[in-house]
């Protein structure tokens, strides 16, 4: 059976909790594999780069999820424990995340082997140093990986309530600036 393409669709989400090192905030681009998401998908896992390794999203060793998703850190890893972190707490999270997205609807059933994620990955590498509640990470990040498919097979926000909201909205670390906190 075919599926109706998805093309390529974008999205983030921003979830927090208390702790600095908690944030999580995944961008990730989602389209048919046999598109532009499945070529970069394919160079992204054959053209490793030091300190940014490609991996997919596996609820454990030898259980990869669908849709094929691809973990990229947005934080170049140089540190052993940061590493241990990312591809355990973190890349699990992601996992149940995109499973989550597909038990909500937000991805169908009947296209997960169709279609590939890219997922860019935000750890902040404050938690080397921090004492880390794994509960706590693993709920922002799997949150915050949901809410972004979410956002990206939705289109949202959507360019009305882009355009209706433009000047509500101020970016909080232009903010920062203003206020002389940067």
């Amino acid at each position: 059976m075919a599926h109706t393409k998805i093309g390529l669709r974008t999205g983030e989400a921003l979830v927090e909790a208390a702790p600095p090192w908690s944030a999580a905030e995944p961008e990730v681009v989602i389209g048919d594999l046999d598109g532009p998401v499945g070529h970069a998908i394919a160079n992204l896992i054959g053209d490793q780069t030091k300190g940014h390794s490609r991996i997919f999203a596996l609820l454990n060793c030898d259980v990869q999820v669908k849709p094929a998703t691809v973990m990229v850190s947005k934080v170049t890893v140089k540190n052993e424990k940061y590493t241990n972190i990312l591809m355990g707490t973190v890349q699990a999270a992601i996992a149940n995340g995109v499973l989550d997205a597909v038990r909500a609807g937000d991805i169908p059933k009947e296209i997960v082997n169709d279609i590939g994620i890219i997922i860019s990955v935000w750890l902040d590498p404050s938690i080397v140093d921090a004492e880390v509640d794994f509960e706590l990470l693993f709920k922002t990040q799997r949150e915050a990986t949901a809410k972004a498919i979410h956002k990206a097979m939705r289109n949202e926000p959507d360019i009305d309530w882009l355009l209706a909201n433009q000047d509500k909205i101020t970016h909080c670390f232009h903010q920062m600036a203003l206020d002389g906190q940067v």
